[in-house]
């Protein structure tokens, strides 16, 4: 043997798989529960809802997973080279034999206390339903007024008020002034809800901006309060939140109508922009001239055959034929007056009137209808499917009088349904 005393016992052969699990019980009464801090790599997010990325430091590296549950929670989505500080447990991935740390909870490094506060409240306030997206109103399409909580010396406010003076002028605009950090910011931030609440139930806001620019947690923390998550629920117009920048949430965005991933994007959301407004209403004005010129030419057309069934031109029906012409003329030169004078005071005052178009393109169809019954009612075929009869000369002249005929005399007698030749007898001629 070597000159050994003894000989060396044979190692344990092991399955694979019950080597893992080994090794994972071991790392479990080891290590676990561990917080590990690092830098996040390769972060992703799978369709079920599960998150995997990398966390490492200069002298290594650990593959995490964080499930759906787990995901659910987090109040930002980590991007690669963020610094954070995670909690959860270590073990073997079995399929590949690959150490893995189950994250349960993740923070931004040095922010976990809040991050949990943050978490519980979050937690709390879904579960009575302040998050329910049942509850979330739609924004009004045409505002007429907005209300705007933030700091009068916040960034955010300069970005929102240039993004509404450019896009929609218009729109009265109301600021309720509130410290955005610091202990005394949610009660001020409360009080300015308030305010607008006020006048939003006399009808003058019809939606609200809340808004601050992007920073720390810490900075933002006011708008994790849960005296001021209570206070957006309740407001009687839609409410934007428009905090921080695309990757900060807070309990103000899950509790408001809507979230803007920044300020100048809650603006936009709030109120359309005017010149889309304005190029709606000149094609809604094409449209309708362009149908009131198709019902014109339908009528001349009706009274062009009205005249060509007669056989032959008749004064009277050449006269209402140009009282019509005349009149569809006039009433589209006042429809198209109207429609100039409506989009010229629109591009003036920004107000924006398309149902009191309606109204004018209706009230111009029943005008032309009316015209229409009343050629219709003067239509000389009327009176011939009654029993009466034309009687014209040999060049076309109505005779209407025995004063205007002769023994012998060669007439036309137009009927309902067409004409016959008449010769006046010597007794009915210059009858009194």
């Amino acid at each position: 043997m070597d000159g050994l005393p003894f000989p060396v016992p044979a190692p344990r052969i092991w399955a694979v798989g019950a080597l893992c699990r080994a090794v994972a019980d071991a790392l479990d009464a080891r290590f676990n529960p561990v917080a590990v801090r690092g830098e996040v790599s390769g972060f992703s997010r799978a369709p079920s809802g599960h998150c995997y990325f990398t966390l490492k430091d200069a002298q290594g590296q650990v593959r995490c997973a964080m499930f759906r549950r787990a995901a659910s929670l987090l109040g930002f989505v980590p991007r690669d080279g963020d610094l954070v500080e995670v909690q959860g447990r270590l073990g073997v991935y079995e399929q590949r034999g690959d150490l893995q740390l189950v994250v349960e909870s993740l923070a931004r490094a040095g922010q976990g206390a809040h991050f949990e506060q943050f978490l519980r409240l979050k937690a709390r306030l879904d579960a009575e339903g302040l998050f329910d997206p049942g509850r979330k109103r739609p924004l009004p399409a045409l505002p007429r007024a907005i209300g705007i909580a933030t700091s009068l010396n916040a960034a955010a406010l300069h970005d929102v008020v240039t993004c509404l003076r450019r896009r929609a002028p218009h729109v009265a605009v109301t600021i309720a002034p509130a410290a955005v950090q610091g202990p005394q910011a949610p009660g001020e931030l409360v009080a300015a809800l308030d305010s607008l609440y006020a006048l939003a139930t006399r009808g003058q806001v019809d939606v609200i901006l809340l808004v601050r620019g992007g920073g720390p947690i810490e900075d933002l923390w006011a708008f994790n309060d849960e005296q001021l998550a209570r206070a957006i629920v309740r407001s009687p117009v839609p409410l934007v939140s428009g905090v921080g920048h695309e990757t900060d949430f807070t309990i103000a965005d899950f509790c408001a109508d809507v979230r803007a991933p920044t300020p100048t994007a809650a603006a936009e959301l709030a109120a359309a922009a005017r010149d889309d407004w304005v190029s709606d209403l000149a094609q809604a004005r094409d449209r309708l001239w362009q149908a009131a010129a198709r019902r014109t030419d339908r009528a001349g057309q009706r009274l062009d055959h009205a005249a060509a069934r007669l056989g032959r031109p008749l004064a009277r029906a050449a006269q209402q034929r140009s009282r019509v012409d005349r009149a569809a003329q006039r009433l589209g030169q006042a429809v198209l007056g109207r429609l100039r004078s409506a989009q010229d005071g629109i591009a003036r005052r920004g107000a924006f009137h398309v149902q009191a178009m309606a109204g004018r393109r209706a009230q111009a169809a029943q005008r032309l209808d009316r015209l229409a019954l009343r050629l219709q009612l003067l239509d000389p075929r009327l009176v011939l499917q009654r029993g009466y009869a034309l009687l014209t000369d040999p060049q076309g002249h109505p005779i209407t009088s025995v004063a205007q005929t002769h023994a012998g005399q060669q007439l036309h007698a137009a009927l309902a349904d067409g004409e016959v030749a008449v010769t006046v007898s010597p007794g009915a001629a210059n009858r009194p």
